[in-house]
């Protein structure tokens, strides 16, 4: 009885896990498909190489190393396929690379909007992306090369090991470990902080007076008006929301996988599962983060989906999307209408002989 009771909860732990994965992964196909689509019809974003850049390896580890984790992933994993010894060290080299790709992008992104914000009138300052992004790339090759140089696939009776934790970088995990989060993670954290110091400075600075606006009196209303609140509130709260949902989320997806990096491979091998899924949920977080919460991206991807709805729903103002407001422009007839042959108003005779029935006619 306590065996079957055992098995059923192992079951039911992997069928919560196998519908929580399928989620992450149409999630991360979703989103960044559509988060591509509004880049690339959109020109006048700032850092839309960067963005598009993003959006391109999560879609390819969404079409590979995620799958890959959802058919083949050792015991209490997920799947249950065995990989042969060439798929194996593909998934390897395709895990040690993507996720240095993935990781080092996010600190580009963050290296180049710090650049927009703080050194916005110095262009010359700031390298060309494709030299940024060819230089992530390198590294993440090189990473992934690492792990060509590992330990071998087990023989049949043995676990394969395909993934990265589970021995597939031998004795360069700690290597990989550093400079595929540590790195990325210390960029970012130096890039956010200089953002928000830059915002909190500009929230602390008092607003300069407008031309032309008249002095302040002396009276007792006007020195009650500018006393501060009741209830205190710290400045440059907004600007931090930012900065500490980048950081926040890169921490929470990729800390738990850098830790097992650096742990022993059994005991990482043990966790393996939970730590690579919670990692590649950065792959569909990163569309909400980088894109949703971004004004630019929102204003582009409501113009573009206005322009795919229909007419009378295109009509409609951005206000009016309340349920009674909707009913009404949708009800609304069309303005303008062309007037028909049949619906034109009938002349009088004397009219339409051209003679005014106010002015006689000549004897």
């Amino acid at each position: 009885m306590a065996n079957s009771t055992g098995l059923n909860a192992s079951e039911v732990a992997g069928s919560v896990g196998l519908i929580l994965a399928a989620v992450v992964e149409v999630g991360a196909l979703l989103g960044n498909g559509a988060l591509l689509v509004v880049v690339l019809r959109t020109p006048g974003l700032r850092d839309a190489l960067y963005l598009a850049h993003l959006c391109v390896v999560d879609l390819l580890a969404a079409a590979s190393i995620m799958p890959l984790g959802l058919l083949a992933a050792p015991p209490p994993g997920l799947g249950r396929v065995r990989l042969g010894p060439a798929p194996c060290r593909a998934a390897r080299f395709l895990s040690a690379a993507l996720l240095p790709a993935c990781t080092l992008g996010v600190a580009a992104l963050g290296l180049a909007r710090y650049r927009l914000i703080v050194h916005p009138l110095r262009p010359g300052s700031r390298p060309p992306p494709v030299l940024v992004l060819t230089a992530v790339w390198a590294a993440a090759g090189l990473l992934g090369a690492l792990s060509l140089l590992g330990p071998p696939p087990a023989p049949p009776p043995a676990p394969a090991r395909c993934s990265v934790l589970a021995g597939g970088l031998g004795p360069f995990r700690p290597l990989w470990a550093l400079l595929a989060f540590a790195l990325p993670a210390l960029l970012l954290l130096g890039a956010y902080g200089g953002i928000f110091v830059v915002a909190r400075r500009a929230a602390l600075r008092p607003p300069r007076p407008a031309r032309g606006s008249r002095l302040r009196s002396d009276s007792l209303d006007s020195r009650l008006s500018i006393l501060p609140p009741l209830r205190p509130r710290l400045p440059g709260g907004k600007a931090a929301l930012a900065p500490a949902l980048a950081v926040g989320q890169f921490a929470a997806c990729w800390l738990p996988y850098g830790c097992a990096c650096l742990a022993p491979a059994a005991r990482a091998a043990e966790a393996e599962a939970a730590v690579t899924w919670v990692a590649y949920s950065a792959f569909a977080a990163h569309p909400f983060l980088y894109g949703l919460l971004q004004r630019p991206v929102r204003l582009a991807l409501g113009r573009l989906s206005r322009r795919a709805l229909p007419g009378p729903l295109r009509a409609c103002t951005p206000q009016a999307w309340h349920p009674r407001a909707l009913l009404q422009c949708l009800q609304r007839p069309p303005e303008g209408p062309a007037v028909g042959p049949s619906e034109a108003p009938e002349q009088t005779p004397q009219l339409a002989g051209g003679r005014s029935p106010s002015i006689p006619g000549a004897t």
